[in-house]
């Protein structure tokens, strides 16, 4: 067993809360001044488990989590846990070690729960380097429909024209647009000059309109 009464006394519940910290203090007689003093958890008195304990000194002993500390001239002794944890929940003692039974009064502890904060996520969608693959891979199938689309054209499907050359060539001096035998370029005004304007700008004169399209068409 153990002796309380006016021997040693202290709290009978503490509460800590999660990830915080506790200090709790146990008092006792003049008598007890340099015993060695401990915090001990389990809640049978003769099995529990002594997790710190002073050295007979006004010293503070650290251990892990825990800490403790003898104040001699005021006669109490003070115990902190921190970082506390869900499950240091339990009950404890303060004691004074002697001579045949200690002296040792029980303290619960608990524990409650830290508040959860909720961290605000943005809506917008963030535009990645897939997306940016995606939209690049839309931007050049697009730009291959649209060439593709050209060269199905009738303007890009039109063979180019022949070369005035080739043309005054095969019919030994004369076009092929409706003019009469005896008509000459001079006298139709149709000039080298012309046919070369033709070709490039499409524009054709009112005579021999209907066959000059053999050479210029559209």
């Amino acid at each position: 067993g153990y002796s309380i009464a006016t021997e040693i006394t202290g709290p009978t519940t503490v509460n800590g809360l999660e990830r915080g910290s506790l200090t709790l203090r146990c008092a006792y007689g003049s008598q007890w001044e340099t015993y060695l003093k401990w915090w001990c958890r389990g809640a049978v008195w003769s099995s529990c488990q002594i997790l710190v304990k002073t050295t007979g000194s006004e010293q503070e002993v650290k251990r892990g989590r825990l800490s403790i500390r003898d104040d001699q001239k005021n006669h109490t002794f003070t115990v902190t846990m921190k970082d506390l944890r869900r499950d240091d929940a339990d009950t404890y003692w303060c004691g004074i070690e002697r001579t045949g039974t200690d002296l040792g009064v029980k303290v619960q502890v608990t524990i409650d729960p830290a508040l959860v904060t909720l961290q605000e996520t943005s809506s917008f969608p963030t535009l990645n380097s897939h997306h940016l693959d995606n939209r690049s891979e839309g931007s050049r199938a697009a730009n291959h429909r649209l060439a593709a689309h050209q060269a199905q054209s009738p303007e890009a499907q039109r063979p180019p024209a022949p070369r005035l050359q080739h043309i005054a060539a095969s019919l030994g001096g004369r076009l092929a647009l409706g003019l009469e035998d005896d008509e000459e370029l001079g006298e139709a005004g149709l000039g080298l000059g012309w046919v070369a304007g033709c070709v490039a700008n499409g524009h054709l004169p009112q005579k021999g309109h209907h066959k000059a399209l053999l050479l210029c068409p559209g």
